[in-house]
């Protein structure tokens, strides 16, 4: 899939699967951007985290673990994007 594909589709998936259609358009996400955080205008939480990583795992085969190294791959839309294609790859 190509980079700009995978980048729209991971927006609509997280404004959908984490509710946030009333909140936001999946085009207003910026790439580079938290997802999560007080500084962050898409405004995930710990729990759209579990839904993400629930996403991740069923969209793309991605599995996202809890730890500290797992959840720097979260940070924003290029954070992700690098993970699954770096994981894709192998």
């Amino acid at each position: 899939m190509e980079l700009e594909a995978l980048k729209n589709k991971l927006k609509q998936l997280i404004v959908v699967e984490c509710d946030k259609e009333d909140e936001l358009a999946w085009q207003d996400i910026l790439d580079d951007e938290p997802l999560f955080g007080s500084k962050s205008t898409v405004g995930l939480d710990s729990l759209d985290a579990l839904q993400l990583a629930l996403v991740l795992k069923e969209h793309f085969g991605i599995k996202v673990e809890g730890s500290k190294e797992s959840r720097k791959h979260l940070h924003s839309i290029n954070s992700i994007v690098e993970h699954i294609t770096s994981v894709q790859k192998c």
